[in-house]
C-alpha cells in the first residue's frame, strides 16, 4: 500500500458525563502523512470505541513512517475497509435483543390542531363526506367516510430530501427507496444535558450505509412550549459533514430540528445543507427511540411519491429480531 504512517501523541478525554482519561504516548494508524489534531482526535475515540466524549485534547504530537498495526477507520492490506460495521465496540452492545420480530413505532401521531412547530400553522382534519350523506350514493346499509387533512408538509414526524434545502434537488417522488425503507439502523445516546451532537460523539460508531438515529429525549417535550426552546439538542455542521464522509445513508433526531434553531445560530443550517447536498434523507420529530437496541434492527421512514414537494410526513418504525 505504499509509505503508511502512525502518529504518537499524548490524549486528555473529558466525557459528557462525568470523568476523564488520559494517556502518553499512544500511537495509532493515520491515512496519511499529516493530520489535523481534529482529525486525530476522531480517530482516537473511533478506534477505542469511547462513548459520549465531549472533548479530546491533543498533545506532544509527532509523526512516524511505520506500518500500519491495524485501527479502526484506517485501511490495511487485510481490511481495505478500515473495520467497519455497525456499533461501537464495547462489552454487551449485542445486535439481537429478541428471538421473535417486533415491530416499534418512531412517530408522533398527527391530530386536529396539533402544534410541531411553534408558530407554524396547525393541521385541520375534517369530513369530506361524511357516513350520513355517503347513503344517499349506495345501497340500503351501506355507507362510508371520506377524511381531509388540510397541513403544511412539516408535520409530526416528517422526512426532508435535498429539494427541501435545494432548488433542482431531489424531491419525495426522486428519492429512492433504497435510502427510506428497511436500512440497518445505529442509534447514537447522546448524555442528558448534551446540546451539540458533535464529530467526537459520533466517532465511535460504524455508519456507512445505516440510518443513524440520534436520541437525545428531546421528544418528551414534544406538545409542549419547552419543546420550542433554545436549548433543544442539534446535530452541528462538523458532525454532519463527518455522517457524509462515513457513508450514512440517512440521518434521524427526536429534537424539534436537526440544526440548532436557537438565536445565536442567525438562521444558519450547516447539517441540513451538509447531509442534503450530499443526498443523505433527514428525519425530524422523532420519538421512542429510547425502546431501541443501539444496532441490530431496521429502520424506515417512507413518505409519499409527491411530486415537486421535498418534505412530508412518515410513519417511521422499527423492525426488530429475525423476520
Amino acid at each position: 500500500m505504499g509509505e503508511q504512517w502512525r502518529a504518537q501523541f499524548d490524549a486528555e478525554v473529558t466525557f459528557a458525563n462525568g470523568g476523564g482519561l488520559r494517556t502518553d504516548g499512544f500511537r495509532l494508524d493515520i491515512p496519511g502523512r499529516d493530520i489535523a489534531d481534529d482529525d486525530l482526535a476522531a480517530l482516537f475515540v473511533r478506534h477505542l470505541g469511547l462513548l459520549m466524549v465531549a472533548e479530546v485534547r491533543i498533545t506532544g504530537k509527532t509523526l512516524v513512517e511505520e506500518p500500519h498495526k491495524g485501527g479502526r477507520g484506517v485501511a490495511t492490506e487485510a481490511d481495505p475497509e478500515g473495520a467497519t460495521g455497525a456499533s461501537p465496540r464495547r462489552p454487551g452492545s449485542g445486535t439481537d435483543v429478541d428471538h421473535g420480530r417486533r415491530l416499534v413505532e418512531l412517530s408522533h401521531p398527527i391530530t386536529d390542531g396539533m402544534t410541531t412547530l411553534p408558530g407554524w400553522p396547525a393541521p385541520r382534519i375534517t369530513e369530506w363526506l361524511t357516513r350520513e350523506a355517503s347513503r344517499a350514493n349506495y345501497a340500503p346499509g351501506t355507507e362510508f367516510q371520506v377524511g381531509r387533512i388540510d397541513m403544511i408538509a412539516n408535520t409530526g414526524t416528517y422526512l426532508d430530501t435535498p429539494a427541501h434545502r435545494f432548488a433542482g434537488g431531489v424531491d419525495l417522488a426522486a428519492t429512492g427507496l433504497d435510502r427510506l425503507a428497511d436500512l440497518p439502523a445505529v442509534v447514537v445516546r447522546v448524555p442528558a444535558g448534551t446540546r451539540a451532537v458533535d464529530r467526537l460523539l459520533l466517532a465511535p460508531y460504524d455508519v456507512a450505509g445505516h440510518a443513524v438515529l440520534l436520541h437525545t429525549g428531546w421528544s418528551t417535550h414534544f406538545g409542549t412550549d419547552r419543546y420550542g426552546a433554545p436549548e433543544a439538542p442539534y446535530l452541528t455542521g462538523d458532525g454532519a459533514r463527518a455522517l457524509v464522509d462515513a457513508g450514512a445513508a440517512l440521518v434521524g433526531i427526536d429534537s424539534i430540528n436537526i440544526d440548532d434553531m436557537s438565536p445565536t445560530a442567525a438562521g444558519e443550517r450547516p447539517a441540513h445543507s451538509a447531509l442534503l447536498a450530499a443526498g443523505v434523507p433527514i428525519v425530524e420529530h422523532l420519538t421512542g427511540l429510547d425502546a431501541l437496541p443501539p444496532t441490530g434492527f431496521r429502520f424506515t421512514a417512507a413518505p409519499p411519491m409527491v411530486v415537486g414537494m421535498g418534505t412530508f410526513p412518515v410513519r417511521a418504525f422499527a423492525v426488530l429480531g429475525a423476520a
